[in-house]
């Protein structure tokens, strides 16, 4: 039914001499971990993007909490012998070869946290040769981001049912027509919800540019110019439909009336006909529901919670990612987000059977940071922590993770 055959692609460059790079050892010495990148990014940009950005769902961030907690608790035993210094950690993924078995996450608003964030993302995972999913209330056209990284380009949809998803389907039609590489189906936010950090700062509607925002930017300067190079972030993918002439607030306005509610199984059977790509679903935490989506021809699935951001009481998707890979691996290929903020977070879940995972926060926080220059930096680092992990775990690839030992105690039974 679904075109499987590998396509070939070049190898990654090889990443053994970053370190001799006088550029990216300086960054490495002043943020050698993205818990640097967040402290300075909490300093550098407005107090409105940093909580829009850092925030999650409930009091004191409880979901991102508990991702956070559920990816630590996860423990790697060793097994020692010859082997390479430094590890390939090279992937293949839907026939294609990708540097690392990272990716970046679907990001709604990231320009809020810095202007301009959605083209630096892209650019970033393309040099570096890493999957790059274009949210679709990002602040770059499909068509803008196929043109930048069109070798990793995916493309994630939210729900638009109105007139038989009239938009929805526009959507795919411009997507298959600018290249895209995978569909994602987000099935995770079937309602709004009110995260407290967000709301707190005046960003539970439209983004707008008023007295505090001025003043916060005017602390703010490097902030303030990017916003002036990039303008004020909208829905860009949103507009052609709302409107050229649209203002910002109509466009939310559009945008809101238009998108919501999770798909339906239904709904996930008439995309699979219409997208003749990979297509992947988003936001499965229950292996039922994995079966449910391989039964109607999904190609991969990414176990979420929305990264926290949406009920704090939703299971980390670490702990449901082995009940998920039993139930459907071996059919589709199993991914995973939420809580990603290391190398030894991403060989936790392969090791747990992810075949790629996706990072969110942490490219936030390198923006924020480090501004256009941050994504890469956090690519860079995530990589290299991966290869240390392989190394220091006796793995000579990322598939050998999976022949370790894992204490997993907080794995979900089902």
């Amino acid at each position: 039914m679904h075109d499987t055959t590998a396509v070939a692609s070049p190898q990654p460059k090889p990443l053994e001499n970053r370190g001799s790079n006088p550029r990216y050892a300086k960054l490495h010495r002043r943020y050698p971990h993205v818990d640097y990148l967040r402290r300075q990014a909490r300093r550098r940009v407005p107090h409105f993007a940093f909580e829009y950005g850092d925030g999650g769902a409930g009091n004191n961030d409880a979901g991102i909490k508990r991702n956070w907690a559920a990816l630590d608790a996860v423990e790697l035993v060793p097994r020692y012998g010859v082997m390479p210094s430094l590890p390939p950690c090279d992937v293949e993924v839907f026939g294609r070869r990708y540097a690392a078995p990272i990716g970046v996450a679907p990001m709604g608003g990231p320009a809020i946290v810095w202007p301009g964030a959605d083209l630096a993302l892209a650019r970033a995972a393309q040099r570096i040769r890493v999957p790059y999913i274009l949210s679709t209330v990002g602040g770059a056209t499909i068509e803008k981001i196929a043109e930048i990284a069109p070798d990793g380009f995916w493309f994630q949809l939210y729900r638009f049912a109105n007139n038989d998803h009239a938009i929805g389907v526009d959507l795919v039609r411009r997507a298959e027509a600018a290249g895209c590489r995978a569909l994602v189906l987000t099935l995770d936010v079937p309602v709004r919800t009110t995260r407290p950090r967000e709301a707190a700062v005046g960003l539970a509607g439209a983004f707008a540019v008023d007295f505090r925002i001025v003043m916060q930017a005017a602390l703010t300067p490097r902030w303030a110019l990017a916003l002036l190079k990039n303008g004020i972030p909208r829905f860009a993918n949103i507009r052609a439909y709302a409107g050229e002439d649209a203002s910002l607030d109509e466009l939310v306005a559009f945008t809101r009336r238009e998108m919501g509610g999770a798909f339906t199984w239904d709904d996930v059977r008439k995309y699979r006909e219409r997208w003749k790509g990979k297509l992947i679903v988003k936001g499965i935490l229950h292996p039922q529901d994995a079966e449910r989506a391989v039964a109607l021809g999904v190609d991969g699935i990414i176990v979420s919670n929305h990264g926290g951001r949406q009920v704090e009481a939703l299971p980390a998707p670490i702990d449901a990612l082995p009940a998920i890979v039993r139930q459907v691996g071996t059919r589709a290929a199993v991914m995973m987000d939420s809580g990603v903020r290391s190398g030894a977070d991403v060989v936790r879940a392969c090791a747990l059977g992810a075949a790629a995972v996706f990072a969110g926060k942490a490219f936030l926080w390198g923006l924020g940071a480090l501004g256009e220059e941050g994504p890469g930096h956090v690519i860079d680092l995530l990589i290299e922590e991966t290869q240390a992990a392989l190394g220091q775990l006796g793995a000579h690839s990322v598939a050998e993770l999976r022949m370790l030992a894992v204490r997993h105690a907080g794995a979900l039974q089902f």
